[in-house]
């Protein structure tokens, strides 16, 4: 039996230039797959009225340690810096396998309650073996669309990110590509999360490189960010060592020079910019529009919510405004007009849903409202009072909606989200999360002190 949602009468942007936007369309969805989009449609379907809604494809979140959900907001004003000693020195040594579930459910439920349909799991906190399986089964439970990225153990900063020399355990990474990631055609897939060239020695760097290419997973590595990685050099040193390809995404690339731009993109690597994290934390300024002009497609992240908000509202907000004032300043400065390729709202919609899926290797599954593709789906309420009256459809989402006006999320043709209620057990997933909090805070001052 065929399982049929009609999503009627919102105003559909749908991302995809053959289908355009539809002020009054209708969406229908069968087997999870994306049916039709058209302006008018009749089907035996369970209807969703869209009166008032502006129906758009999923947000990607291109970089997410979503691990760390137990221990959000515990360094609002951290620097980079800060980040290395108070989490991946102090927190990241504590985990379990259980606070590791705990942070991935309680993590991607908020994705989810975000509009946010599609995740990269930058998971290093590997601890023990256990702690991966804890990671994909808390993805698994929650439907979400997901990259796992298997990344390091954190259980020594010196060990893990000063010249490490201490590679992902590759029978470990085998184990878990074996295990849930036989194929990629599932809602989860997996990528491997490197530390790279300066946090690693070569040998490492090489061997994680190699081992990714064995598996045939991709890469996923931070590189150029801060007063320390900013000066690595980090992509002219993958370039000497023979590893640049197309299946690597950067995060971050706040100081790359010209020539590190221009093999990134001669390599066909893609590009995950976060941009609340960047401008807050002193990785850099967010290169959105150097990306760009390289002929790149950058995606937004959220990164880390022990500093800054889940949501891609505040990554589209934060990108937006970083690179406009930047621009406005220079050319203020030099007294000549701002360019003609200044960031648009409606190229900030783009950013989030359909370079996300270009960056998470998912582009044919998702990213637009096409029909064909997967069914990752979310709907706005453009009736509240922070969205209506609307004038521009993709200015009201990039610039007036946020979390409270997210009403429907839809993955896989799954309704995880309805009526502005997430389906799943969210008392459960709170009740984890804080008794993570609660142990974690009591290993952390239980710890001896120096």
């Amino acid at each position: 039996m065929t399982d049929r949602i009609l999503l009627r009468g919102g105003h559909v942007i749908s991302m995809d230039p053959s289908v355009g936007d539809l002020p009054r369309g209708d969406v229908l969805i069968e087997d999870g797959r994306i049916a039709a989009v058209q302006t008018e449609i009749s089907a035996d379907a369970e209807v969703l009225d869209m009166t008032g809604r502006i129906v758009i494809p999923g947000f990607v979140d291109t970089h997410r340690h979503t691990w760390e959900a137990s221990i959000r907001n515990v360094a609002p004003d951290a620097t980079l810096d800060d980040y290395f000693v108070d989490i991946l020195d102090t927190f990241a040594p504590l985990y379990t396998p259980e606070d590791v579930y705990a942070g991935n459910l309680a993590g991607t439920l908020e994705c989810l309650n975000a509009g946010i349909t599609t995740l990269v799991d930058w998971s290093h906190i590997n601890n023990t073996p256990e702690h991966p399986d804890a990671a994909v089964q808390a993805l698994t439970e929650t439907g979400i669309r997901a990259q796992y990225a298997y990344g390091s153990a954190n259980t020594s900063l010196a060990d893990y990110w000063f010249e490490s020399k201490i590679a992902i355990p590759g029978d470990d990474v085998r184990r878990i590509r074996a295990k849930y990631f036989a194929s990629d055609n599932g809602l989860l897939t997996m990528g491997l999360a490197t530390r790279g060239p300066g946090f690693c020695v070569n040998d490492v760097v090489t061997s994680e490189w190699i081992l990714a290419r064995e598996l045939d997973i991709p890469i996923t590595v931070h590189v150029a960010m801060g007063r320390l990685a900013g000066r690595f050099g980090m992509v002219k040193q993958l370039h000497d060592l023979g590893l640049l390809g197309s299946d690597t995404t950067y995060i971050h690339c706040c100081y790359f020079s010209e020539e590190e731009w221009r093999m990134v993109a001669d390599s066909g690597g893609t590009v995950s910019i976060a941009p609340q994290v960047e401008t807050q934390m002193g990785h850099g300024w967010p290169p959105v529009m150097k990306a760009i002009e390289y002929g790149l497609r950058p995606s937004l992240s959220i990164d880390v919510v022990t500093t800054v908000p889940g949501d891609m509202f505040t990554q589209i907000r934060a990108a937006f405004g970083a690179e406009r004032a930047r621009v406005n300043a220079d050319c203020w400065k030099a007294n000549m007009p701002v360019p003609d390729t200044m960031l648009t709202a409606r190229q900030m919609l783009e950013i989030a849903t359909l370079n996300g899926a270009h960056v998470a290797g998912l582009e044919h599954r998702t990213g637009s409202l096409t029909p064909g593709k997967r069914a990752d789906v979310v709907a706005i309420d453009a009736t509240a009072v922070n969205v209506a009256p609307v004038h521009d459809a993709a200015a009201a989402v990039t610039l007036s909606a946020d979390v409270s006006n997210v009403e429907t999320v839809i993955v896989d043709g799954v309704i995880r989200k309805r009526d502005g209620r997430l389906t799943a057990d969210v008392a459960r997933a709170r009740r984890l999360v804080e008794e993570s909090r609660d142990r974690l805070l009591a290993a952390k001052e239980a710890r001896p002190t120096a």
